[in-house]
C-alpha cells in the first residue's frame, strides 16, 4: 500500500509541476506579447502564473531560456513532449512519394507554424538588438531551422525528382530562406495575404527553384 501511495503521490508532483510549468509559459507569452521582452519581469510572469518566483526558477533558468520556452510552444501548437518532425503532419510529408506535393505539403504545415509562432519570433528577433540575452535564442532558432530544412532537403532529394545537378546544400538553403518569418511579415501581416495564398505561393515558389 505504501509503495503504491509513493508511486501515486509522485504521478501528482509530476503533474503539478507539468501544470506549472504549463502555466508559465501561456503567461510569459501573453505578457511578452502584451508589453514586450524588456519590460516583462519574472516576477510578473510568476504572479501572472499563480507561482512563486523561486517556482519559476524551477523550470527555467533565465527570462531569455523561457523566450525560448514559448517559440518551442507555440511552434509544436501545444506542450506534448513530441518533436515537430515527429508529429502527424511531418509523417505525411515523408510518407508522401511525389516531389511536388511532399513541398506542398511541408509548406501548409510551416505557413501554419509561422502563423502561430510570427509574433514570438518578431519579440526574438527584434528584441535581441536591445537585449544580448536574446541573441544566442535567436541563433539557436535559426540553427534549429537549418536543420530541419537539412532533413526536408534530403527527403526531397531522395525522391530523385528534383532538378538535375541541384544538391543538399541548394535545398536546404532554398527551404531555410522560405522558412525565416521575414517573408510570412511582408506578405502576410504587411500586405494582408490571406494564409492559404500565402502558403500556395511559397509551395509554388520553392518548387520552381528545386524541381525540373
Amino acid at each position: 500500500m505504501t509503495e503504491v501511495k509513493r508511486r501515486y503521490d509522485a504521478t501528482r508532483r509530476r503533474q503539478r509541476a507539468r501544470d506549472n510549468r504549463r502555466a508559465v509559459v501561456a503567461a510569459a507569452r501573453e505578457l511578452f506579447e502584451r508589453d514586450g521582452f524588456r519590460p516583462t519581469t519574472l516576477a510578473a510572469v510568476a504572479d501572472h502564473a499563480g507561482v512563486s518566483v523561486k517556482g519559476l526558477y524551477k523550470y527555467f533558468g533565465s527570462k531569455a531560456e523561457l523566450a525560448k520556452a514559448v517559440f518551442d510552444h507555440v511552434i509544436a501548437g501545444d506542450d506534448e513532449p513530441v518533436p515537430v518532425a515527429e508529429r502527424p503532419e511531418q509523417i505525411a510529408v515523408r510518407a508522401e512519394p511525389d516531389v511536388r506535393r511532399k513541398i506542398e505539403l511541408f509548406v501548409r504545415g510551416l505557413a501554419r507554424r509561422q502563423d502561430r509562432s510570427a509574433r514570438v519570433q518578431r519579440l526574438i528577433r527584434d528584441g535581441r538588438h536591445v537585449d544580448d540575452s536574446l541573441v544566442a535564442v535567436w541563433d539557436q532558432l535559426s540553427n534549429e531551422a537549418l536543420v530541419g530544412a537539412t532533413i526536408i532537403g534530403r527527403q526531397l532529394l531522395d525522391t530523385g525528382q528534383l532538378r538535375d545537378g541541384i544538391d543538399l546544400d541548394e535545398v536546404r538553403d532554398v527551404l531555410w530562406n522560405y522558412m525565416a518569418i521575414d517573408t510570412y511579415d511582408r506578405l502576410v501581416v504587411a500586405r494582408g495575404w490571406a494564409l492559404e495564398r500565402y502558403s500556395a505561393w511559397v509551395g509554388r515558389a520553392v518548387i520552381a527553384a528545386i524541381c525540373d
